[in-house]
């Protein structure tokens, strides 16, 4: 326990984590991560002078195991004295939805941080480990990332701080038995739905086998990678500085227009000529404030600037341009569209469990319904060319928790049926000749940025239903004036 104590100190000493009088609030689920936090951020208390509360947030996605996780973390806090403040989805204005994944609760810790800062808290404590610093640099590596992404967790950032990414999460759980501190377990660590927690359980496991202290070095690869990557940003800063500064006289219109309205215009000479690790590091300040900077955008800009000309669609109201030797970006107005008579609008969030019959912009309309599954397909009466819009509802449910049916968005991607291979959805509509003029109406079902069935063409691969399937979930999408 000294030990572990002495490497979050020198850690917390390194990184400048706490402040004499600081408001510091540990982040507590009940795991023997944060609950590791909690005792040794009381330990160290007297040392540093910080103020420390918790806090405590219930998602009310699990039921009776969230309720309990919330009553041993208020009992835990108030034995040991330390002020608690709980936060349930209301207290921020927040609803739970029928299919809350990820995305919304993380979504919804963020609100109750702001709530916290708002009210006077300096710090928010986290509980992550060099374990979740090194599941995180695995996660960014197999997406695409730069350097700036495999820096992974930063120790410090405004309002947050992370004083245990020195300790693995078998240190914090031999800490917390060391103390007699008990700990609650959530059982959905044990799933594999989520792309996390299989890395969690396969990739780590063998990289412990080649390296007892892999999570240690990958942890330790991740604070290299953030030095060499706050190197790399103050050299970018200086070079958009200088290509700001580097007009030429006669710019294209487009240029124009965002320097009327204040909008940064760069130089693509002093770009070109930079070092392309320079270069992606400039890029990749311009990319972060307008989406998550995944490298394959950051590649995107780099070929704009290199080409010269042309366009790259970061989001839907976000474009950069290149030109009459030139960058600049491009941002649409949004506006409201009128809404049609008893059209509905999308984006939708959508419950596999529940019928529909919607009539959606472009003409269509959509129904869908669950049907008994395992009958033979003239029993049901099913066409041959609507097999493809059913899908194993067990797959569907237990694999997407936050399904939407909308339209396209820039960086979805689908996999058709019987192909295996997940391909870019802008690339996918070029190839199967989809009318540029309809694939903007196109509706389709995703999660996140996984296309899972689109409109014309059905479900993705791997979700058809089968001999055993209990239940199918099938989709109908016809053009109203095929109705008529």
């Amino acid at each position: 326990m000294k030990q572990i104590l002495k490497k979050v100190r020198t850690f917390a000493q390194e990184n400048e984590l706490f402040d004499p009088g600081q408001k510091l609030c540990a982040a507590v689920s009940g795991g023997a991560d944060s609950m590791a936090l909690l005792r040794i951020l009381l330990e160290l208390q007297p040392e540093f002078g910080y103020q420390l509360t918790a806090c405590h947030v219930n998602h009310g996605l699990r039921g009776a195991s969230a309720d309990r996780d919330e009553a041993f973390v208020r009992g835990e806090c108030g034995r040991l004295g330390v002020p608690l403040r709980v936060f349930h989805p209301a207290d921020v204005g927040f609803a739970v939805p029928p299919h809350a994944g990820e995305d919304w609760a993380r979504k919804l810790r963020c609100a109750c941080f702001d709530a916290l800062h708002a009210e006077g808290i300096t710090t928010v404590a986290a509980a992550h480990t060099a374990t979740d610093q090194a599941e995180t640099l695995l996660f960014r590596l197999a997406r695409g990332t730069g350097l700036h992404g495999a820096a992974g967790i930063r120790p410090k950032r405004e309002g947050f701080c992370h004083p245990l990414l020195c300790l693995t999460r078998g240190e914090t759980e031999r800490f917390c038995t060391g103390c007699g501190q008990r700990w609650v377990e959530d059982e959905t660590n044990d799933s594999d739905a989520y792309a996390r927690n299989r890395l969690r359980h396969g990739a780590l496991p063998a990289l412990r086998s080649a390296n007892a202290a892999a999570e240690e070095n990958l942890a330790r690869f991740c604070e290299k990678a953030a030095r060499a990557d706050a190197y790399f940003a103050q050299k970018a800063e200086v070079l958009l500085e200088d290509a700001e500064a580097l007009l030429p006289q006669r710019l294209p219109a487009g240029a124009v227009y965002a320097m009327q309205k204040e909008e940064p215009v760069w130089a693509l000479g002093p770009l070109q000529e930079a070092d392309p690790l320079l270069l992606e590091a400039a890029l990749h300040r311009l990319v972060s404030p307008v989406r998550d900077a995944e490298e394959k955008y950051v590649r995107l800009l780099c070929t704009l600037v290199e080409q010269g000309s042309g366009a790259v669609q970061l989001t839907e109201a976000v474009r950069f341009w290149a030109g009459g030797g030139v960058l600049w970006v491009e941002e649409a107005v949004e506006k409201d569209p009128l809404p049609e008579a008893g059209v509905t609008a999308l984006p939708l969030p959508f419950s596999p469990e529940k019928a529909l019959e919607l009539r959606l912009p472009g003409g269509w309309m959509l129904e869908t319904r669950r049907i008994p599954g395992g009958f033979p397909e003239k029993t049901q009466g099913v066409h041959k060319k609507d097999l493809k819009n059913q899908a194993d509802y067990a797959k569907i449910t237990m694999l997407y928790s936050a399904l939407v049916l909308r339209h396209r968005r820039p960086g979805d991607t689908f996999c058709p049926a019987g192909r295996g291979v997940r391909k870019e959805l802008r690339k996918w509509m070029n190839e199967t000749g989809i009318p540029p003029e309809e694939r903007d109406r196109l509706p389709l079902l995703a999660a996140g940025s996984e296309v899972v069935w689109v409109c014309g063409a059905g479900f993705a691969d791997g979700l058809a239903p089968t001999a055993d399937s209990e239940v199918v979930l099938q989709m109908e999408a016809q053009k109203m004036e095929e109705e008529q």
